[in-house]
């Protein structure tokens, strides 16, 4: 067997039929190159592993016996992979045709791009931000809570999801999602793939401020389209992921930006994101609370 140019990876945890609608568009639709799909199963207890076996055989599964998490569970897909670039997928997505090819044969012209985002779209075909500049203290105060929701239109909002930008041209940014992320298989060796500091939320960050820091470039291409269902495995257990979002935002503050932060306000932001995910949690038992009343 020809060793392949390209390997999606996808990491499961309980998306059964999101992902077998994932693998259907992979297969659907492929590249011309010989490549390869790994699935990481985080202990689904859903039959995810089930329907692979039956339905997938082409797929090589890797089935954990406990939740490794996005990073831990990417990082080990990646040391069995044999491609030379590694297209890192969700389950709750969707390739769309010519996608696979236009990634590839970018990245074979621009040797110094190490990681590439491809547009992003919702499943009703609108754009969902994914390509961002680094998180700061302001977007943090007002993205996705009350204030932000008094002022929609902040400039720290739209600067932090790059709103002021229609997303339909070439442009080296930040971080893109970990939701689609094509990145050289040598490069995620070099930076030593993702930090399972982080759990889930944040890894895809803190990959490309390694990256960026190591010399490469990150680039958002928007050819090559994705489709993207956020949250279909997370919903599951949202205030869960409520909680390892902000303990995720923290790692990433604190490995990167505490140092820089003046001494006396270091202590503000550990109590700014507890305060940021007690609104969400608040918030999620009002909704409770009003959905049994409703019965």
């Amino acid at each position: 067997m020809s060793k392949p140019l390209l390997t999606v990876q996808i990491v499961n945890w309980n998306a059964r039929e999101p992902l077998r609608a994932a693998l259907r568009s992979l297969l659907t639709h492929p590249p011309q190159c010989e490549y390869e799909i790994i699935v990481l199963d985080n202990a689904s207890s859903d039959g995810s592993v089930q329907m692979l076996e039956k339905e997938f055989p082409e797929v090589k599964l890797l089935a954990s016996e406990q939740n490794l998490g996005f990073s831990r569970g990417h990082n080990l897909a990646a040391r069995a992979a044999r491609g030379e670039y590694l297209f890192i997928l969700n389950p709750d997505t969707e390739v769309l045709p010519g996608a696979l090819d236009l990634l590839i044969a970018y990245a074979e012209q621009r040797p110094e791009v190490a990681i590439i985002g491809p547009k992003i779209l919702n499943p009703d075909g609108s754009l969902q931000y994914s390509c961002r500049r680094f998180p700061n203290p302001a977007a943090a105060l007002f993205r996705n809570t009350p204030l932000g929701k008094l002022f929609p239109n902040n400039p720290y909002t739209r600067d932090y999801l790059m709103t002021d930008w229609d997303h339909n041209s070439i442009r080296e940014v930040d971080w893109v999602s970990g939701a689609a992320l094509f990145i050289r298989r040598e490069v995620f060796a070099q930076l030593g793939g993702f930090d399972e500091q982080f759990f889930m939320y944040c890894e895809d960050t803190d990959l490309c401020y390694r990256a960026w820091q190591a010399g490469y470039k990150v680039i958002y291409y928007p050819e090559p389209k994705i489709k993207h269902a956020i949250g279909r495995s997370t919903d599951l257990v949202a205030n869960k992921m409520i909680i390892t979002f902000h303990k995720s935002m923290y790692l990433f503050y604190k490995k990167h930006y505490a140092r820089r932060t003046f001494i006396l306000m270091r202590p503000l932001v550990p109590l700014g994101l507890a305060l940021r995910a007690s609104l969400f949690l608040l918030k999620n038992a009002k909704d409770a609370l009003w959905r049994r009343l409703k019965k």
